[in-house]
């Protein structure tokens, strides 16, 4: 075809006397023009309508994988610690235990007063008062203060309290006060001693012991 005889078709051809029903008649060029015109706005909507969607939906996806797989990563290294965290859990729970039996319920009071009565005797020294105070409830355990006298010289004072510390029963001594026995060679040492019973979730102090 002469595209020069195209071209000045294309140039001569009124395009206000255009008709879409006479289309068949357009020159070539324009034919095409406008086939690929419609082809490529119906390529557009095609994206628009239909692949659009598809590339938010993609991009949602990708994100949502991206969050997967750090939850993974974040999961997957904590099932790997697990054993050595259920190993130290295990440990803290046998520390724990053990420290429970060091503490005495209300009923074990007594014999604990008994220990230390014997200590104070084993020292040679001499008992002037052990007298129980009102329990003091808190959270997760209830503390038993109690007072301690005693009279006897110093190095057995000081084995005394050595012993007291050296109990299987948790036993903290607090407010020493040392005071020599008139012309003697014996002190008399008071304080305050504190025990303490375990009693979860309870501020109600439980059965009391009577001095």
């Amino acid at each position: 075809m002469n595209l020069s005889a195209e071209w000045r078709r294309l140039r001569e051809l009124d395009w206000r006397e255009l008709d879409i029903k006479e289309a068949g008649g357009w020159p070539w060029s324009l034919q095409l023009a406008c086939c690929l015109l419609v082809l490529g706005l119906t390529c557009f909507a095609m994206d628009w309508y239909l692949a659009a969607p598809k590339v938010e939906a993609l991009e949602q996806a990708r994100r949502e994988e991206a969050q997967l797989l750090n939850a993974f990563g974040r999961e997957a290294a904590q099932a790997a610690r697990l054993p050595a965290m259920e190993e130290q859990v295990a440990t803290l729970n046998a520390r724990l235990d053990s420290l429970l039996e060091m503490l005495p319920s209300g009923a074990e009071i007594p014999a604990l007063i008994d220990d230390i009565s014997k200590t104070a005797l084993d020292n040679q020294l001499s008992i002037e008062a052990i007298r129980l105070r009102e329990p003091v409830p808190n959270e997760h355990y209830i503390e038993r203060p109690f007072d301690i006298r005693v009279r006897g010289e110093y190095h057995r004072i000081g084995a005394f309290l050595a012993g007291v510390a050296a109990l299987p029963r948790i036993v903290t001594l607090h407010d020493f006060s040392l005071s020599p026995v008139g012309d003697s060679d014996q002190l008399e040492l008071s304080m305050l001693a504190r025990t303490y019973s375990y009693a979860p979730g309870a501020n109600a102090s439980d059965e009391e012991v009577a001095p």
